[in-house]
């Protein structure tokens, strides 16, 4: 039961920053002078080493869902949301730094 509750709040999670990468790789692109597209906005991030800065703005949505699962008293799907930040955080480091 705990980890059924944990693999729940990890997908969440997952799910939850997947959906902020793709928002904010649209919202910089329809911003951007060059007029780039999706795929040609993750190259070019990809290229000028700010493809961490993405996947840490599309990880903020966790935050609310993680204080969501906390305030409902579901500590095991909050852990699970923590879990998938991690990973993102991990993500992040290997781009940063690999």
């Amino acid at each position: 039961m705990i980890k059924k509750e944990i693999i729940i709040g990890f997908t969440i999670g997952l799910l939850t920053n997947i959906i902020g990468f793709i928002i904010c790789v649209f919202i910089f692109s329809a911003l951007s002078s060059q007029g780039l597209s999706f795929t040609e906005m993750i190259k070019a991030s990809a290229e000028n080493d700010s493809l961490g800065s993405l996947i840490a703005l599309g990880a903020m949505p966790n935050l609310l869902i993680f204080f969501l699962f906390l305030r409902k008293n579901n500590i095991y799907r909050a852990r699970g949301v923590l879990l998938a930040t991690l990973i993102a955080a991990i993500c992040i480091a290997i781009s940063k730094f690999g």
